[in-house]
């Protein structure tokens, strides 16, 4: 009788690391959000009023789930309130929709700065000479499972969520690249023939915004901060997709149809069409000055 009862207590301290967290997951996804929380969302989320009722359930577990398994922590002072869990949350978990994955596994905390933070970057100068420099920063996704955000710039990406400007959704998209084991704009996509479409879609717009960029024109639809690699082309283009789509589905259709084949969702759903703009004379051809050109990322 005592073997047994050895054996059984033994088992259970054995099982019980892996079978807590489960049965704590269960436990909190039987509990839904409140009235009060959900107005938080609402709030934080100025699409998801517009959402059908089954994603709002989807995303309303997907939440729940978010703030379980995370960690907030104010920096810089910074109290950590409910509004910000929900409204980050929610935010992230848009990109899940749709999607059997889980619920960023590699993340475990979120830093929230009351605005714009400073982050020391080494620079190698002449003679291979170190020294560090200070950035401004809006948010930042670590390697380590920590994600940085300013909450001035939370909450500005969700007053304004038609300017292809969100950097939860920026941050959030790198988190996703980083799934497949290298941040380079390929995140997991199931199958070969998945990549082989992605690569030639995003390289080519890749390389046309960086042309873009170059030459300082205006009239791109995504932001020509994408042009520095093919990892923040992946999350710029991720941001505009969600935030432009209308805009996107015209000037880079197949971009868009990648995009949508990965989220597996159609933001125009959720989002009138813009008004036309007002006539205007036509932008002139740019060329190269003496024939210089692009070579294509390398996905």
């Amino acid at each position: 009788m005592e073997a047994l009862t050895w054996f059984a207590l033994s088992a259970l301290a054995i099982g019980a690391p892996f079978l807590y967290p489960r049965w704590s997951l269960r436990r909190a996804l039987s509990r839904p959000l409140r009235p009060e929380q959900l107005t938080l969302l609402a709030r934080g989320l100025p699409i998801y009023a517009r959402m059908a009722p089954a994603l709002q359930q989807q995303l309303q577990r997907l939440v729940v789930q978010f703030l379980h398994q995370k960690k907030f922590v104010g920096c810089a002072g910074l109290e950590i309130t409910e509004e910000m869990r929900l409204s980050i949350a929610a935010q992230a978990c848009l990109l899940l929709l749709n999607r059997p994955s889980k619920v960023y596994p590699a993340l475990h905390t979120i830093l929230v700065y009351p605005g714009a933070f400073v982050a020391v970057r080494p620079e190698v100068g002449p003679g291979g000479v170190v020294s560090h420099a200070e950035q401004g920063m809006l948010g930042e996704s670590w390697s380590d499972g920590r994600v940085v955000l300013s909450w001035d710039d939370v909450q500005r990406g969700a007053a304004d969520w038609n300017d292809g400007h969100n950097v939860v959704l920026h941050e959030f998209a790198h988190q996703l690249d980083s799934e497949s084991g290298a941040n380079n704009g390929a995140p997991y996509l199931g199958s070969r023939e998945s990549y082989l479409s992605w690569s030639a879609v995003l390289s080519r717009d890749y390389a046309n915004l960086r042309h873009d960029a170059w030459y300082g024109r205006h009239d791109s639809v995504m932001d020509h901060y994408g042009a520095t690699s093919p990892a923040e082309f992946f999350a710029v283009a991720t941001e505009t997709f969600f935030e432009k789509p209308w805009q996107m589905a015209e000037r880079h259709a197949a971009l868009y149809g990648e995009l949508q084949k990965y989220y597996r969702v159609d933001p125009r759903e959720w989002l009138a069409p813009p008004a036309p703009p007002p006539a205007a004379e036509a932008m002139p051809v740019l060329t190269p000055p003496g024939g210089r050109s692009y070579a294509w990322a390398n996905w």
